[in-house]
């Protein structure tokens, strides 16, 4: 549907997928139900891009979050999103403030990393201490702008649609080494970012000929008696 040439980085080839998108919606006037990519794409400013727009993100996430001591990781603890708090696996709540503020610059902003703590004396008293918190008086938690989003990436990936879509995104990469080992785009011959855009639009439109020659078969000649 749409080819755009970029630079071999992450930002790069995000930016791009999100033109290409606003592209192939302005003119053919098309809107995807789904985003099928690897973990490039699973940062949360795009899942969030993608999830405002009414795309379901099958991506897997980009979360470094995760522990390898063995204590137990952000993904241990329950979302509570009705009371902006976090539920530890004993059951007691991490919250990011434990008052009213009558100034609201000391308040929540919903932007940047938000922290949520427990109590000191419960983690204190905790059976669980040592797999929660064992360097520390109180467990902390924290949580990211667009961790809403990453929650909707995360829930998709336990879907029975997700195992279908990373199938999926293995024919695309195939798409991909056929460009570079067959089409030769393995070294871009025209130089500039122009050139670049035209000879890539160039294997893509040569790539969907194939495909149309596969799909529609050749009409047979009839021999005459």
């Amino acid at each position: 549907m749409d080819v755009e040439a970029t630079r071999s980085i992450r930002q790069a080839e995000v930016g791009s997928t999100k033109t290409m998108l606003d592209r192939v919606r302005a003119k053919f006037d098309l809107h995807p139900e789904r985003l099928i990519a690897d973990t490039a794409y699973g940062s949360g400013p795009m899942l969030d891009w993608l999830v405002k727009r009414k795309i379901a993100p099958h991506i897997p996430v980009i979360d470094k979050a995760g522990r390898t001591d063995g204590t137990w990781s952000r993904a241990d603890f329950e979302w509570d999103a009705e009371n902006n708090q976090y539920i530890c696996p004993e059951g007691e709540a991490l919250k990011q403030f434990r008052r009213n503020y009558s100034d609201p610059n000391r308040g929540p902003t919903g932007k940047g990393v938000a922290k949520y703590q427990a109590l000191k004396h419960t983690c204190l008293a905790c059976p669980s201490k040592a797999k929660c918190c064992p360097k520390a008086d109180a467990r902390k938690v924290t949580r990211e702008e667009h961790e809403d989003a990453r929650d909707v990436a995360r829930a998709i990936r336990k879907t029975r649609q997700y195992k279908i879509s990373a199938k999926l995104r293995k024919k695309v990469e195939m798409l991909f080494a056929h460009l570079k080992r067959i089409l030769g785009l393995g070294r871009l011959r025209l130089r500039g970012p122009c050139g670049e855009n035209d000879e890539f639009l160039l294997a893509a439109t040569a790539q969907n000929l194939r495909k149309l020659a596969k799909i529609f078969a050749a009409p047979q000649q009839t021999r005459k008696a």
